[in-house]
């Protein structure tokens, strides 16, 4: 399975040149992992099931699912960092074999934690990949599945459900906090649907689909067509008409936002704030990693679709939480 972050790393690269550079970085990647897995355990604390998750949205709802019982690791974790390049280590590599818990998202997004896990089998490691637990095909091709209001609900039943069977004595702690998570979504929800009823239709643009998930949950109409999405995301060069057209949006006033990856500002998206912003329209920047401190996924969430409200609402613009 190809990541997102191989996509960006070696998209200089065709042919064999980037099969030699794949070969080479997965062949270094599953060495550090046997050296790691010969090693100490990597966050391993006494009477507490040793969990990770791939991304520190994951991991933060196994943290509150697990409470006092677990000892919680995210590997990417970096709001201010673009997660598309991002590069196992050999501490990452420990860290993930020692987990007696993994939940990672699939789809293509981190595709280096199967090389981990494969170089570092276990019969009693729990791995909870979002993209199966959802039954999504392999050929889903937006992997950015912790923005659809319905994912979290499914991940946190099965946390609460591996958790059990890892710590029997404390299962109906764990099933508890379950149901306290799902309640602490209500203000999303809510949150979703008052910008449905008020702004059902708007036409918005974006730069890649980070938020789309957010974005067809709360009615909005998204003008931005995939294939520019899709090379963005990927790190491509969109076509010059897929350019033009999204030039278009903000020139011709066809959009009441511009919703673009924070985390991923590169000169393309430096030209369309420029120009949406000299044709006034709103931007929100939106984040693919949780940031921190002061946000629970719950409450980034929220923020999230508050800022969209607020562009649509009064015109104005968020560019960081």
């Amino acid at each position: 399975m190809t990541t997102r972050a191989g996509s960006r790393a070696t998209s200089a690269l065709t042919g064999p040149a980037a099969a030699r550079a794949v070969t080479v970085a997965v062949a270094a990647l599953l060495a550090a992992v046997v050296g790691a897995a010969c090693g100490p355990s990597s966050g391993s604390d006494p009477g507490k099931i040793v969990a990770v998750g791939a991304e520190n949205e994951y991991a933060d709802v196994i943290a509150q699912i697990g409470g006092s019982y677990v000892a919680v690791s995210a590997i990417m974790s970096n709001p201010n960092t673009d997660p598309h390049t991002f590069e196992a280590s050999p501490a990452v590599a420990a860290t993930v074999s020692a987990a007696q818990l993994i939940v990672q998202n699939g789809a293509g997004y981190d595709g280096f934690m199967n090389t981990i896990e494969a170089a570092t089998p276990s019969s009693s490691r729990r791995v909870i990949d979002v993209q199966t637990l959802l039954g999504l095909p392999a050929s889903t091709e937006n992997p950015h599945l912790w923005y659809s209001p319905t994912t979290m609900p499914r991940v946190a039943a099965a946390i609460g459900d591996d958790l059990a069977a890892l710590d029997p004595a404390h299962a109906a702690y764990f099933r508890s906090e379950v149901t306290t998570f799902d309640g602490s979504l209500a203000p999303w929800t809510q949150a979703l649907a008052g910008l449905r009823s008020s702004f059902s239709g708007a036409p918005v643009a974006t730069t890649e689909p980070v938020a789309d998930y957010m974005l067809q949950a709360a009615g909005l109409d998204n003008l931005t067509p995939w294939p520019f999405q899709a090379d963005v995301m990927n790190g491509v060069d969109p076509s010059a008409q897929d350019v033009s057209l999204e030039q278009g949006f903000f020139t011709g006033h066809q959009v009441k936002v511009f919703v673009y990856n924070q985390q991923v500002t590169d000169s393309l998206t430096q030209s369309l704030l420029t120009l949406a912003r000299q044709d006034g329209v709103p931007v929100v920047g939106v984040y693919e990693t949780m940031p921190t401190p002061g946000y629970d996924y719950q409450t980034w969430m929220v923020a999230e679709v508050d800022a969209v409200e607020r562009a649509l609402a009064a015109g104005q613009s968020t560019t960081r939480l």
